[in-house]
């Protein structure tokens, strides 16, 4: 079976015979650094890298070339999205699932008491991520077709979008759930929907399928090509991720990217966000019962090179990482972080089911961002793009060609300043004000820059909701 980009077959554009090629090439060159060197100076031009690139710095181990890397990632994400990191929560509905993976703690097998919300205690978590000044959710459910049904999700979608307290609002709707059809996915769309995430896990094929012995989730073929039926039902943005520590995390690297290339030669529009996740403990499953767990060092790595690689796409941190390391590698291309993150169903308000996975960064939204800004990011919690239609290949021309200082850098600021404004303390308020100050300047568009500056009067003033 030979490597297409262009193929239907997941087999085909995850070829295990050119990764394992590719690995074994990388490998040699990575022992010359001005081949290294080349690559990063490519790096630099914002144009992205090839799977075989990314694999030649994946074995890179020198210590003044890695400053490298991680230096021009940093410059990367710095010349693409600026100082912007976009906020976000995750909502777990239903924990009910049907599937036995090996690295979940929600596995088929597992004796946790089951749960799934109400439409009712819907309403009470998504008052208590109001509350925090969410706008952006990310909704999780096992799979489970009785309990885990198109209509609950759609319904709950409705009840999400319809719930507003004091200046709270849900503006956006993430959807990670599992493989489904192209109807099921028009459904979604409709809904309103913004992106649709699925993480592969890994794209090893032995390996995902001894970690997937049962279920729904252990077919590889229906379960890789879910972007493209995504895609194909009109969802324009899609998400990526590996969860780094199953497999061996040069392979998943390279993998990874291969995904990310098929998509933009396919559909024209690559991986809207890609997830950077790595293995963790999750109820009876311990992370150190894997042998490929990957280091902090390596972790780094990976996040550098993804962003060099794909220079165009959201990468999003959770709070699987401990507060000061997860700091550590925001600087190395993060684009999106959640905060104040409950990984179990009632989280947020009853707080006693068993979570997905064990969080190791503890600190709330107001905690976070504050530690943002002093750090000199922008925290956002803008979702005007989705809202204007700014999706697909019409948001990835504003990534692609540089608009973005002027659309979202404006955006960006706009939400900083009401999530001040609504939840902020008076340290709170004089730091972002502060950074408002500093970076309004930076706004190219003299027309969009005094918009903005009139904006941000009327919201001090209790106006709300702006957006360009």
């Amino acid at each position: 079976m030979k490597y297409d980009k262009m193929s239907e077959m997941a087999k085909e554009f995850i070829n295990d015979e050119e990764i394992v090629k590719t690995l074994w090439q990388a490998q040699k060159r990575a022992e010359d650094q001005q081949d290294v060197k080349e690559i990063i100076q490519k790096a630099r031009s914002f144009k992205g890298l090839s799977y075989t690139e990314a694999a030649v710095l994946s074995y890179v181990e020198d210590g003044k070339l890695k400053e490298e890397m991680f230096a021009a990632a940093a410059q990367i994400k710095q010349h693409i999205y600026g100082n912007r990191i976009v906020m976000f929560a995750p909502l777990y509905l239903s924990d009910y699932c049907v599937n036995e993976c090996r690295y979940c703690g929600y596995h088929a097998s597992s004796c946790m008491e089951r749960k799934k919300l109400t439409q009712q205690e819907i309403v009470q978590e998504v008052r208590a991520l109001e509350k925090m000044g969410h706008k952006r959710l990310a909704l999780e459910t096992g799979e489970d077709p009785k309990n885990n049904t198109m209509e609950y999700l759609l319904e709950s979608i409705k009840t999400i979008y319809s719930i507003k307290f004091d200046n709270g609002a849900i503006r956006r709707v993430n959807i990670n759930i599992a493989a489904t059809t192209v109807e099921n996915y028009k459904r979604l769309k409709e809904a309103g929907i913004g992106t649709y995430i699925l993480f592969q896990e890994t794209y090893h094929l032995p390996t995902y399928e001894y970690m997937h012995p049962k279920g729904p989730k252990a077919n590889y073929e229906y379960h890789t090509t879910a972007h493209d039926r995504a895609m194909q039902a009109g969802i324009d943005d899609v998400g990526l991720g590996v969860l780094y520590g199953l497999y061996d995390w040069h392979y998943d690297l390279v993998g990874q990217i291969m995904h990310a290339e098929h998509l933009e030669a396919k559909f024209g529009v690559g991986p809207h966000t890609i997830s950077m996740l790595r293995i963790r403990d999750a109820g009876d499953v311990k992370k150190n019962d894997f042998e490929h767990a990957v280091s902090d060092d390596d972790y780094k790595k990976i996040v550098a090179i993804i962003r060099m690689a794909v220079p165009y796409t959201g990468m999003i941190l959770s709070t699987r990482e401990g507060g000061e390391y997860r700091d550590s590698v925001i600087k190395l291309g993060i684009s999106q972080v959640s905060a104040g993150s409950a990984t179990g169903v009632g989280g947020y308000t009853m707080g006693t089911q068993k979570p997905q996975f064990e969080i190791e960064d503890h600190r709330t939204p107001i905690e976070m961002t504050k530690e943002l800004l002093k750090s000199g990011y922008i925290p956002s919690f803008c979702t005007a793009c989705y809202r204007e239609g700014r999706t697909g290949d019409r948001f990835m021309k504003l990534a692609k060609n540089g608009q973005i200082a002027n659309i979202c850098g404006a955006n960006a600021l706009l939400t900083l300043t009401e999530y001040a404004e609504d939840y902020g303390d008076e340290e709170f308020k004089a730091l972002a004000d502060k950074v408002v100050t500093e970076q309004i300047s930076g706004i190219p568009d003299d027309k969009v820059r005094g918009k903005a500056m009139d904006y941000i009067a009327r919201i001090k003033a209790g106006e709300r909701d702006f957006r360009f």
